[in-house]
């Protein structure tokens, strides 16, 4: 015996250009604190809020790419 299968929920409409800028912006935010803080923290940590930044920057161009980025109407 078969159970009934669901149909799937339709697809969510986000915009995931604001969503990638809003977290850059806050690993810019973290970056700008922890240069603040200087030699009281492990570097580890500015390390990783650039290496956030610049894989933010590579999905905007990706997005880009895929014509995400340019049409944005709203």
């Amino acid at each position: 015996m078969q159970r009934p299968t669901k149909q799937a929920p339709p697809p969510l409409q986000v915009d995931t250009v604001r969503v990638v800028l809003v977290g850059m912006a806050a690993w810019a935010v973290a970056l700008v604190v922890l240069l603040l803080l200087g030699d009281r923290v492990d570097p580890l940590w500015t390390w990783t809020c650039l290496a956030a930044i610049a894989l933010a920057l590579v999905g905007l161009g990706v997005m880009r790419l895929q014509g995400q980025l340019g049409n944005r109407r709203r």
